[in-house]
């Protein structure tokens, strides 16, 4: 176990006793609004990797990821939200049907 050199200690107790100031708090609600946003583009949207070279084309796939990200929360339904869209049964489900042979539960189909 160690202690910090007294200049780290001091500057340490100075940040602590500010962020229990209003004005402080006010500051930081505005940052911990953005903190939401920035973690959905780095994880959800692979935003850290860049699929291009050059800082240009960079900052084109950001600005078309931000606008993807607002149309999709302008829709009101996020991915998990959204009902799974059935397949089509294949030649082989109808020919198990004709026979009345039960499907297996992970194979969905329309109408049924």
């Amino acid at each position: 176990m160690g202690f910090p050199p007294r200049e780290l200690r001091d500057l340490q107790l100075r940040d602590r006793a500010e962020q229990q100031t209003p004005e402080w708090k006010t500051r930081y609600s505005a940052r911990s609004g953005v903190e939401g946003t920035v973690n959905e583009f780095a994880h959800g949207h692979g935003v850290r990797r860049c699929r291009y070279r050059g800082q240009g084309k960079a900052h084109i796939q950001h600005v078309l990821t931000a606008i993807a990200v607002n149309i999709e929360r302008l829709s009101g339904l996020s991915q998990a939200e959204e009902a799974p869209t059935s397949r089509r049964p294949t030649a082989f489900q109808h020919y198990l049907d004709q026979r009345e042979i039960p499907r297996l539960k992970s194979w969905r189909t329309l109408g049924t």
